[in-house]
C-alpha cells in the first residue's frame, strides 16, 4: 500500500519541537525575530509570505516586512540591508527573488550576513553546503526534502537516489545533502540521455526540474520512493508537480503530493532556521 508523504504531517512534529525551543529561548530574554525583505508587490511573493508568517508566528517567532518598491537603486538596497543586518532583533533575514533588473544579485548576495542568511543565498552558506559544514544554512527546499526523508524514517545510505534538477536553489545543494547522509546520488536534468533508464534504476527519485508531469509511471521502479518538488501549473491551470501523481500512485511505496508535499514544509524550515539563528546568538 502506497504512503502519501503528507507535508501537514512533518509540520506538525516541527511545530511541538519549536515551541519548546522557542519557550527556552524566550525564557533566556531571546525572541526569535524573522525579518522578510520584499520589493514589490508580485502576488506569488505576497502569498508565500503570508504562509511564511503565519508559521513563524504560530511558534512564537517575531516577523517584520521590509518592503521596498520594485525601483530601488541597488546602492539604497544595499543601505537598507546592511541596517537589517545589524538589528540585534532579526535572527534570519529572507530575500525574495527574483529581485529587479536594475539590483545585481552577484553583489547582494554578499550583503547579507552569512549568521542571518536562513535560505542559503550568501555563497559563503552555498559553500559550507557543498564542503559537507553543517553550521552553515542550506536552503530551505532540499532541507524540506530532508526532513520529509526522516520524518519518514526513510533511510537514504547506501541507496540510489536520482535527483532531477541541477539548481543551486535545489538539485546540487539537496545532491550534497544526500551525499553527506551517504547516498548514491546521480544528478539528472532535463537534456540527460536516458533519463528515463537511469531514473527507473533509482530506489529514490527526487523530481526538481520544473516541467509540469514530466515524470511519467515509466520514470519510476516498482515500489520505489518518488518525492516531488516541483510547483507547476497543467494545461487547464491546476496546480500539479512534475510527477504525473495519478498515473504513479499506485506502483510506488512513498510518494510526496503536489500540493500539500514538500512545499507546505518549506516555510517550516525557514522558522527552524530562524530558531537556531537566534541560539547560535547565545553562544
Amino acid at each position: 500500500m502506497t504512503v502519501i508523504m503528507k507535508g501537514s504531517e512533518v509540520i506538525n512534529a516541527m511545530k511541538e519541537k519549536m515551541i519548546i525551543e522557542v519557550g527556552e529561548l524566550k525564557n533566556k530574554g531571546v525572541i526569535p525575530g524573522l525579518g522578510i525583505i520584499r520589493l514589490g508587490v508580485k502576488p506569488p511573493d505576497l502569498a508565500y509570505e503570508k504562509g511564511a508568517i503565519k508559521r513563524a508566528e504560530s511558534v512564537g517567532i517575531n516577523c517584520k516586512v521590509f518592503e521596498y518598491p520594485e525601483t530601488i537603486a541597488q546602492a539604497e538596497l544595499i543601505h537598507e540591508i546592511s541596517k537589517i543586518n545589524a538589528d540585534k532583533a532579526i535572527h534570519g533575514i529572507l530575500l525574495f527573488r527574483p529581485l529587479p533588473k536594475q539590483i545585481d544579485e552577484r553583489i547582494i548576495k554578499h550583503i547579507i550576513s552569512p549568521e542571518k542568511d536562513i535560505d542559503c543565498l550568501n555563497p559563503i552558506n552555498v559553500a559550507k553546503v557543498f564542503s559537507g559544514d553543517e553550521s552553515g544554512f542550506a536552503p530551505c527546499t532540499p532541507t524540506a526534502v530532508m526532513e520529509l526523508l526522516e520524518y519518514y524514517k526513510i533511510s537514504v545510505e547506501g541507496k540510489k537516489v536520482v535527483v532531477i534538477g541541477r539548481s543551486l536553489v535545489v538539485g546540487k545543494p539537496l545532491a550534497m545533502m544526500l551525499l553527506k547522509k551517504n547516498a548514491t546520488v546521480t544528478i539528472c536534468h532535463t537534456r540527460t540521455r536516458n533519463l528515463k533508464e537511469l531514473c527507473r534504476e533509482a530506489e529514490i527519485l527526487i523530481a526538481a526540474a520544473g516541467k509540469a508531469k514530466m515524470i511519467t509511471a515509466d520514470f519510476i521502479s516498482q515500489g520505489g520512493i518518488v518525492i516531488d518538488v516541483g510547483i507547476n501549473m497543467d494545461q487547464v491551470g491546476k496546480l500539479c508537480g512534475d510527477v504525473d501523481y495519478e498515473g504513479a500512485v499506485n506502483n510506488v511505496s512513498y510518494i510526496t503530493p503536489v500540493p500539500g508535499g514538500v512545499g507546505t514544509v518549506t516555510s517550516s524550515v525557514l522558522a527552524k532556521h530562524v530558531i537556531r539563528g537566534a541560539s547560535a546568538g547565545l553562544l
